[in-house]
């Protein structure tokens, strides 16, 4: 089983053995949150910190050894092998399909087309797929997510998806 990461509600991981790894803790949701919305691509050690510790006043002296620490901790969460190391950051090994804001947005994209195209039931289907993907707001443990310019993207499809489910039926 391939493992799956959910970052459209509440950070939530599913390991390759099929349980689920509880991200708890603020600062190690946020973290989650901020590699599963690079969608595998690597993020660096100072654009991590920045946005772990986004609404801090009180961010740490250290920023990188915090950031460690913090990466070990996730490691230790979801598996060794869930954040690889990058020249000059981290990763979260997984492909874009593995994390359900990216899987959102494919599988929307899919419903608007086939409804363009006059397959209103296929599009129902794909857009239900990927509604139901919803489990509140997207990158919900982010700290600045409200500035951030994937979340406004995603939020905006994400209504879109629904006008155009109404539209489908």
């Amino acid at each position: 089983m391939q493992p799956t990461y959910r970052v459209l509600g509440p950070g939530r991981a599913r390991r390759a053995d099929g349980t689920e790894g509880p991200v708890r803790g603020a600062r190690l949701a946020a973290l989650f949150a901020a590699l599963a919305a690079a969608g595998g691509r690597p993020v660096g050690a100072a654009a991590l910190a920045a946005r772990v510790w986004a609404d801090d006043t009180t961010a740490p002296e250290d920023p990188g050894a915090a950031l460690q620490a913090l990466v070990a901790r996730l490691r230790r969460t979801l598996g060794a092998g869930a954040v690889g190391s990058a020249p000059g950051g981290y990763r979260l090994a997984a492909a874009a399909e593995d994390i359900d804001l990216f899987r959102f947005e494919r599988l929307a994209a899919e419903g608007a087309a086939a409804l363009a195209a006059g397959e209103p039931e296929r599009a129902a289907a794909l857009l239900d797929e990927a509604l139901g993907l919803w489990a509140g707001p997207a990158l919900a443990d982010l700290p600045d997510r409200a500035t951030d310019p994937l979340v406004v993207r995603v939020e905006r499809r994400h209504a879109e998806a629904r006008r155009d489910r109404l539209a489908a039926d």
